[in-house]
């Protein structure tokens, strides 16, 4: 039961930490399962249920800027029912809505049918879930290279837009879709990244994507949740998952007060830094792994 709470722990830090941080929880996660031998139905359930501690962490950072835009949202769609949605003044909130929209319509090319019955999200969850690392790897190093342009691009452009507009959006929509295909591809740096390459305000940018992964994080905790619960029974008890949670959630709102405070003082690059060296190292191993060396 010891060892339960521990792994539980252990996860709890790491899901919490790499969510938040441009780092990629998927990829860190992956390489945990895979050098501490952290797998079977247990470990898996646990990473599900993570969801709902880096879920609790967004609303606790958040919770002013999200409950604006449930309102608004609740304005927008009676507007549109009584026919008075103005479409030439528009608010700050309603604009975030309007953009957030076209950022999660990249995410729908995750369930296109890809053959043999399968889509998207199933190809991606079959390499996070495989004993090869060296995707993981790579992917490693697409994010240091988004990192370091990004954070240079911030410190460069001089025509800094205040707020995302609509090709921003889009193109961060689709940093958002490879994050959700590649393990290793981390969702806050990509989109963080992509904002700041395009002329976006970093301070904004930092704000626009912990916001708009909150549904993704939503509907993934519910989706998982429900495929964990149908899969058979639960192979963790109560304990340990809500230790787990609890863990994620108080890590989380550590490493988004961490990442705003370095985006702020144009220290993003070090992030950047960590996973150039973690590629390499992964890379090396996966490959030795490959030559049986280990």
């Amino acid at each position: 039961m010891f060892m339960e709470y521990l792994k539980a722990v252990v996860l709890g830090i790491v899901q919490g930490a790499t969510e938040f941080l441009p780092v990629s929880s998927s990829g860190h996660l992956s390489l945990f399962q895979h050098f501490m031998g952290l797998s079977g139905d247990g470990s898996l359930q646990l990473t599900v249920f993570l969801h709902i501690g880096t879920l609790a962490a967004v609303i606790a950072v958040y919770y002013k800027t999200l409950w604006r835009l449930v309102k608004e949202l609740g304005r927008t769609v009676g507007d549109v029912f009584t026919r008075k949605l103005d479409r030439k003044h528009i608010s700050d909130d309603r604009h975030m809505l309007y953009m957030m929209v076209i950022s999660c319509i990249p995410l729908l090319f995750l369930f296109i049918p890809v053959g043999g019955g399968r889509n998207l999200k199933d190809l991606v969850e079959g390499l996070a879930n495989d004993s090869d690392i060296l995707v993981e790897g790579f992917c490693f190093l697409v994010t240091a290279i988004l990192l370091l342009t990004g954070a240079r691009a911030a410190r460069l452009k001089k025509n800094i837009r205040p707020v995302v507009e609509g090709k921003d959006a889009w193109w961060v929509g689709v940093a958002q879709l490879a994050a959700a295909a590649f393990p290793g591809i981390s969702r806050s740096g990509s989109t963080i990244s992509t904002g700041m390459l395009l002329g976006v305000n970093k301070d904004y940018m930092v704000e626009y994507s912990f916001v708009l992964g909150t549904p993704a994080i939503l509907a993934a905790a519910v989706l998982e949740i429900k495929d964990a619960l149908e899969g058979g029974a639960m192979a963790l008890s109560l304990g340990p998952v809500l230790v787990g949670i609890v863990v994620a959630a108080l890590v989380g709102v550590a490493a988004i007060k961490l990442l705003e405070w370095l985006v702020h003082k144009d220290k993003f690059q070090f992030f950047g830094y960590y996973c150039l060296i973690l590629s390499a190292v992964v890379i090396t191993l996966a490959t030795l792994e490959k030559l049986g060396i280990l």
